[in-house]
């Protein structure tokens, strides 16, 4: 069964319905559900779906050359491939069909890499032709820097060309729990705090069994598909992969600041600025500013924390990368029972608080708040952190956001600690949203209102 994705699925049928030629990029980081999203989009369409592959030019030709030639085309009578790119392209228009014409290109680097020509061609033929035809060319691919850089960029052939471009992120929150029906409100937030959003991982675990099994036998386990994911991955987008393994696991088992970072790793503060920056084009960390940085004060390179933005890399990192030997030896009910288990809730913590601001945004989408605010994220300024903030764009209302992620009730003192923060502006209207897992004492419930809401975790599921 398809889960979610349904914003995806719009925007490409609404391309689709487009008149006139729709040349759309899809493209997005490894296993986040491109390929299954242009599928379910090509159910009950007559298309064409190529899934490049890592081989010779000439060998990728003949494979394309199979998938789009269809015995009603006239070309089937005299060939069986292309004599070359061009010819090849230009059949789109000739496949059978009355409706619009669809051809899916998955992996669209593989093939360009080894022709640097196909660009080209592919402008010509639609500045010439294409674009004047009924026809929709989605060009999809997981090398996120090729498709920047060398398809999206100005100076490349297709620049300017895109009727479409769409970069997909791993699922939210709402999405993501949907692969787990049996699960409760908390173990669907365990479950995300340790799969994140990427499909591919979410299908690995099974909501008949608690979340200690699944992670005992699908991530901790010897030669099950997570066990080995993450390594997989780094090698295939990295050569120096000890180096970027250090950097990750640094900042997964907490060094947030780049000298925490220098100090834990011992590599060279210029290379490891590098280092830092690949990882964050590929989206496997982010920098993070305080709410109230500015952009000018974002350009300051030592400034800001580094955090991992994939759920499932921070729990490998956190989790597995260090008990690699006891794993190796099959110990995995030890490494669970005495290096997970009792962390698990506070790892999950961190996780929650994400959780509470895609809550808080849906609420800003759908108008559920006091005020619509125009920037969110977390404040930190010295020794002073809030969860969440959110300000209106005159700054002049101020939603603060806490979030308790424990066994004990929410308390008038961990309110009042709240509202004891300096922050900016301390001549705004505030609002406080509150959320605990364990919900709130009752002297904190007796002062619910507009002004400070109360968000227990079966009303952050109602969303």
């Amino acid at each position: 069964m398809f889960i979610g994705r349904q914003a995806e699925l719009d925007f490409l049928e609404n391309k689709y319905k487009t008149k006139g030629g729709q040349l759309v990029v899809l493209y997005g980081r490894r296993r986040v559900g491109k390929t299954e999203t242009l599928r379910e989009f090509c159910k009950d369409k007559e298309h064409v779906f190529y899934s490049c592959r890592e081989c010779a030019d000439e060998e990728q030709l003949k494979s394309f050359s199979q998938r789009m030639i269809k015995p009603e085309m006239p070309v089937s009578k005299y060939l069986n491939t292309f004599k070359d790119w061009t010819q090849a392209f230009f059949a789109i228009s000739e496949l059978p069909g009355n409706g619009k014409k669809l051809l899916v290109i998955d992996e669209f680097p593989y093939m360009a890499r080894n022709n640097k020509s196909i660009p080209s061609i592919i402008q010509n033929l639609w500045d010439e032709k294409l674009k004047n035809e009924d026809i929709m060319l989605v060009l999809c691919g997981s090398a996120m820097s090729f498709i920047e850089n060398e398809v999206l960029a100005e100076k490349n052939p297709l620049y300017g060309r895109a009727t479409g471009i769409l970069k997909m992120f791993e699922m939210g929150f709402y999405d993501a729990i949907q692969f787990f029906p049996n699960y409760s409100h908390e173990d669907k937030i365990l479950a995300y705090s340790i799969l994140g959003g990427v499909p591919h991982y979410l299908k690995q675990f099974d909501d008949s069994e608690s979340v200690g099994c699944n992670i005992k036998n699908h991530i901790l386990t010897r030669g099950s598909i997570l066990y080995s994911e993450v390594e997989f991955l780094m090698r295939q987008e990295f050569r120096e992969t000890t180096l970027y393994n250090t950097i990750i696991e640094a900042i997964a088992l907490g060094n947030t600041k780049l000298n925490d970072i220098f100090t834990k790793t011992g590599i060279e503060k210029s290379k490891l600025s590098v280092y830092i920056k690949n990882l964050i084009s590929l989206e496997i960390i982010q920098r993070e500013f305080s709410v109230t940085t500015g952009i000018k004060e974002q350009a300051i390179s030592h400034r800001g924390l580094y955090s991992v933005t994939d759920n499932f890399f921070s729990f490998w990192y956190h989790f597995v990368f260090g008990n690699i030997s006891e794993l190796e030896a099959g110990d995995a009910e030890g490494v669970y029972k005495h290096t997970v288990e009792p962390e698990l809730s506070l790892y999950a913590s961190h996780k929650f608080e994400g959780i509470c601001r895609q809550y808080i945004r849906k609420l800003n989408i759908s108008g559920g708040l006091p005020f619509r605010f125009n920037k969110m994220g977390r404040f930190f300024d010295g020794n002073v952190e809030i969860d969440i903030v959110a300000n209106s764009k005159d700054k002049n209302k101020i939603l603060i956001g806490e979030c308790k992620y424990k066994n004990s009730p929410f308390d008038m003192g961990e309110f009042n600690a709240l509202k004891e923060k300096p922050i900016y502006n301390n001549d705004a209207d505030r609002y406080y949203y509150l959320f605990s897992k364990s919900g709130f004492t009752k002297d904190l419930s007796a002062l619910e209102s507009e002004r400070v809401r109360l968000i227990s975790i079966q009303e952050l599921f109602m969303q």
